[in-house]
């Protein structure tokens, strides 16, 4: 059975979300992907989709010097 660690990483990033102005609407109209701030942690977003979209989403954000870990 998988880990289910394993499967979050690789099907959400989580980073500041001032990290994404400026290229929110352009990943949100490129990817399908759900991005939100957690009620807990506003400060915090995630970005969810499937493991192939996450991957072509951290090469975008890449691309943009937006780290992704």
């Amino acid at each position: 059975m998988p880990d289910p660690a394993r499967l979050r990483d690789s099907t959400q990033i989580v980073l500041p979300c001032a990290a994404l102005d400026g290229v929110r609407e352009e990943l949100e109209a490129e990817f399908t992907v759900t991005v939100y701030s957690a009620d807990d942690s506003p400060e915090v977003c995630r970005i969810i989709a499937s493991p192939v979209e996450i991957k072509a989403v951290a090469d975008f954000l890449t691309r943009r010097g937006i780290s992704v870990q």
